[in-house]
């Protein structure tokens, strides 16, 4: 192909708004989509307070669905607290798919510095659009700074594979 062919070809994609992001299938629209409908919710903190989704767009999002009741989401929770302590450009957010008394018991027990907003049983309807058709917990979702899904864990984290991921997205 010839140099002229090849940069109208780029300059055509770049001017689309294309751009296709590791660790997902297909492409991610930059630019010109509309962040992930996730962001248009709001949702309850712990004092009850709603909190808008939307309020992080702009740098990239962990958002981890867990749960008291299921243990790879308590035994990961210690991990994704030293992530968020180390990936301070990235905001965390936990949304327990659990009722307000057990998270309320479950933080005076194991603490975590980032937000946890409650979304209850209406969580397993959350998830399915981010890619968890089973509804399985725990299940964590990396957005990117416009609110685009840029990677996706339906199990129990392992640090080092999110870390990468992180790494990519606050630099």
């Amino acid at each position: 192909m010839k140099r002229r062919d090849f940069l109208i070809r780029a300059t055509a994609v770049a001017g689309a708004g294309v751009a296709v992001v590791g660790g997902i299938s297909g492409l991610v629209y930059a630019g010109r989509a509309k962040p992930d409908p996730l962001f248009n919710q709001s949702f309850p903190d712990l004092s009850g307070k709603s909190v808008a989704m939307r309020q992080w767009l702009g740098k990239p999002v962990v958002v981890n669905f867990w749960a008291t009741w299921c243990p790879p989401c308590v035994r990961e929770m210690p991990d994704l607290e030293a992530l968020h302590q180390q990936y301070k450009s990235v905001q965390f957010v936990g949304l327990g798919v659990d009722m307000a008394s057990n998270v309320h018991e479950f933080v005076q027990k194991v603490h975590v510095s980032y937000p946890l907003l409650l979304v209850g049983n209406g969580g397993v309807a959350l998830m399915r659009p981010l890619g968890n058709s089973a509804g399985g917990l725990p299940f964590t979702v990396v957005f990117d700074a416009q609110g685009h899904i840029v990677h996706r864990v339906l199990g129990q984290v392992k640090p080092p594979v999110l870390a990468q991921t992180l790494g990519k997205l606050s630099s």
